[in-house]
């Protein structure tokens, strides 16, 4: 058996036999399905007292997926976990060992964490569509219509970039608790406070969450200076630049 075969099947027993991984993955899901729903069941019973101007800018689909603020925060924990647990347990002592080749235990790591993210986030956009589409009632849409499908992957698709930011950001302090503190308050508080500051906004719009949140709109936000393919690009480029800081704090320091 090859060794980078060998790392990826050592990742996915660490990933499948710790259960607070997969009860990470599985709040994800929950908290962004669950507030999804009650967002869009609260914008049917509102729609009437919203403006022409507001009503013409409506987006059922992006509306469905205001559960993704909440859902980030698990992915990023879950993000988080995968490589902080290593540091935290002493465990990446033993891991180098195994896998001395630093870049092929990185990688694999950063693919069998992706994917299980990637399944769980397409999984989590889908069914949080529906269901949200289900709680606007008359005022839904439907997965055929122009770019609604489009934005359903790219809701999913962001929660699981958002997962692999996170290893990366990890991976460079080494730290669970200290990456927790960091990205948990800048992507629930910080970032929120920003986009609301109007010197800041056209900063902050282009911070990680916030190009999330084109990926995953229908109707384009007229403040935002980019659209669904912007979003993603910004969103790759935050991903690659954690990943590969990941990799040269990985490389360059002992365990």
């Amino acid at each position: 058996m090859s060794a980078p075969v060998a790392a990826l099947r050592s990742e996915w027993a660490k990933l499948t036999t710790v259960r607070s991984t997969a009860w990470t993955l599985f709040a994800a899901f929950a908290v962004t399905v669950a507030f999804g729903t009650l967002v869009s069941a609260l914008s049917n019973a509102r729609y009437d007292d919203l403006s022409r101007q507001d009503k013409l800018a409506f987006d059922p689909a992006g509306t469905s997926f205001t559960g993704g603020v909440l859902g980030q925060l698990a992915m990023i924990a879950f993000g988080v976990m995968v490589i902080g647990g290593e540091y935290s347990t002493g465990m990446i002592r033993s891991s180098l060992a195994a896998v001395p080749r630093r870049g092929v235990f990185y990688s694999s790591k950063l693919l069998v964490a992706s994917g299980a993210a990637l399944v769980v986030g397409m999984v989590t956009s889908f069914v949080t569509f529906f269901a949200g589409q289900a709680a606007l009632g008359a005022h839904s849409t439907t997965i055929g219509a122009h770019n609604v499908l489009r934005a359903t992957l790219g809701a999913g698709l962001y929660m699981t970039l958002m997962a692999v930011f996170s290893m990366g950001v990890a991976t460079m302090l080494r730290s669970s608790m200290l990456s927790m503190g960091v990205l948990m308050p800048f992507f629930f508080l910080v970032t929120q406070i920003l986009v609301s500051v109007p010197g800041a906004k056209k900063v902050a719009h282009y911070l990680p969450d916030q190009a999330g949140e084109a990926m995953a709109r229908v109707v384009r936000n007229p403040d935002v200076p980019y659209g669904p393919g912007g979003g993603l690009v910004i969103m790759l480029l935050w991903v690659a630049a954690a990943v590969l800081g990941g990799y040269l704090v990985l490389r360059g320091r002992d365990a």
